[in-house]
């Protein structure tokens, strides 16, 4: 029944159904024609899994996400990475991953992290010479390339999933997110020598400071949850309450973009988005329940000791899976999915739990901008209004540069473990 479960999803996804339906019809397959357990056990688990108050987090991210995208701070922060690094070789492109740094992962969704950063850069781009399957290429990886930069929705997913500190996450994903950041950003200056050379916006101390300052409430935001986390001044949760109530502040009565008769709609806007998320996270851990009750990771677990000892070994077929998957499922249910299998058994081979967090994260962020179906490829692909075979050729130099940070980070744990160690006195 396992198999048939199994083979039903991926036949659900392969035919367009959306992933909470293929997730439902392959869940109730396995629990109610494998287990005779009632149908009243889906709606059980589903509930046990949102009756949670480090998940009410989430929502509140997605919430300033909108808020920072409606009251003008988005646009801000990517003037501000214009006057930063516009003047370098394909300057717009290289925009496109400073923004994607400094917008990181507020709407808790990449999709709409890539469509804010597309709709403003991709029509710049083209307009100053750039071809479009580039502009695509490059803003399509930024939208997997900052997904461990925090305050990353997904990192708290993680966390949630695995009782790991999601403060000591947060901060585990600074270097890694760089990194990951700077080595896409060295993938776009080496793409670029095949491409045609747009004048670069023109450097101006006066313009950086100018920006700067106009961006300087926006930047604070992500400083201040992780100072309030760090110094236990709040909780994961009440820090995402904080980064609403700022937003709003900021948005509503320093830049003035935001206005009061606005905020049903957006409220309407950010429950519509949370309620995609958490219906993808409520269906997920039904089928992931499920995976555990027939000792799916279990069974993984011997089969794979059977076939290697070496924690080496098991983090590149780790990477290979995930990689997949994130090009494949969307992000969030792939990590619900994965993680009750992978994390047993990563931490049986000695894995530290925090950067098995790092690992996963990163894999699918990767795994959003590659072929088949990456969804960070298919909205820039769609706003550039190009077809994704014409993406690829530009894209796979980006792919190679992200993957070799991927690599870094995977077989070099103290990346990921320095900064907890050096704040948290994390002990591993």
């Amino acid at each position: 029944m396992i198999a048939a479960s199994g083979l039903l999803l991926l036949m659900g996804l392969a035919i367009g159904l959306p992933i909470v339906a293929a997730l439902i019809c392959a869940s109730a397959l396995g629990v109610l024609g494998g287990t005779g357990l009632p149908v009243g056990v889906l709606a059980q688990r589903v509930f046990v899994q949102l009756d949670s108050f480090p998940l009410l987090a989430a929502p509140l991210f997605i919430i300033a996400g909108s808020v920072m995208d409606r009251g003008g701070m988005s646009r801000r922060m990517i003037d501000f990475a214009a006057s930063m690094v516009g003047h370098m070789r394909a300057g717009l492109a290289q925009v496109a991953v400073m923004s994607a740094v400094l917008m990181s992962s507020f709407s808790g969704s990449q999709t709409a992290d890539t469509a804010a950063i597309g709709s403003v850069l991709i029509p710049e781009m083209t307009k100053r010479g750039y071809r479009p399957q580039f502009a695509a290429a490059v803003v399509a990886a930024a939208g997997g390339m900052a997904l461990l930069i925090p305050p990353s929705v997904m990192l708290l997913m993680y966390g949630f999933l695995t009782n790991t500190s999601i403060g000591t996450l947060f901060i585990a994903g600074i270097i890694p997110g760089l990194l990951m950041c700077l080595f896409g950003a060295l993938g776009v200056h080496w793409a670029a020598r095949g491409e045609p050379a747009p004048p670069s916006i023109p450097f101006s101390w006066a313009t950086l400071r100018a920006t700067g300052k106009d961006a300087s409430w926006a930047l604070i935001m992500p400083l201040l949850i992780l100072v309030c986390i760090r110094f236990g001044i709040a909780t994961i949760t009440e820090a995402a309450v904080i980064a609403v109530v700022y937003g709003l502040l900021v948005s509503i009565f320093v830049y003035g973009d935001l206005k009061v008769r606005e905020l049903p709609a957006l409220f309407v806007d950010s429950a519509v988005l949370t309620g995609v998320v958490m219906a993808i996270v409520g269906c997920a851990a039904i089928f992931s329940w499920y995976l555990t009750s027939e000792r799916v990771p279990s069974m993984v677990g011997e089969a794979l000791r059977e076939f290697t000892h070496s924690k080496t070994v098991l983090l590149m077929l780790m990477t290979v899976v995930l990689l997949l998957l994130g090009a494949v499922f969307e992000i969030t249910a792939a990590l619900i999915m994965t993680t009750p299998i992978l994390f047993p058994l990563a931490t049986s081979y000695g894995v530290d739990p925090v950067h098995l967090g790092i690992l996963i994260c990163a894999n699918l962020g990767v795994g959003l901008c590659h072929p088949p179906i990456g969804v960070c490829l298919f909205v820039s692909t769609g706003i550039a209004k190009v077809s994704m075979e014409s993406v690829i050729k530009p894209l796979l130099p980006l792919l190679a540069w992200m993957i070799a940070a991927l690599m870094l980070i995977t077989y070099v744990p103290a990346i990921t473990l320095v900064l907890p160690r050096l704040m948290l006195n994390y002990a591993g």
